[in-house]
């Protein structure tokens, strides 16, 4: 499992990408689950990093599975309409 940040501003979006991208190789189920419990602060550079991250992990055949989602990143996926691609019967 891999974990975000308590902070995933513009400031920090290139170096968490690269952070879940080099984490990437070592998951070894059938997918790639990323934990945004900790995340508290944050725009919409999470949601672009999040998209990012499901496409490189589906392009070297991984499922993408996020957990631990609060309601404040569920309604911004909403308001952005990727909710659908981040949240599955969302």
């Amino acid at each position: 499992m891999l974990v975000l940040p308590s902070e995933l501003t513009h400031r920090q979006a290139s170096a968490c990408l690269r952070m879940l991208v080099q984490g990437l190789p070592a998951q070894t189920g059938p997918a790639v689950i990323v934990d945004a419990g900790a995340l508290q602060r944050f725009d919409s550079s999470a949601l672009a990093v999040l998209l990012e991250f499901r496409r490189t992990s589906l392009a070297r055949g991984k499922d993408f599975e996020l957990q631990g989602l609060t309601p404040r990143l569920v309604d911004l996926a909403r308001v952005y309409g990727v909710a659908e691609l981040l949240l599955p019967g969302a």
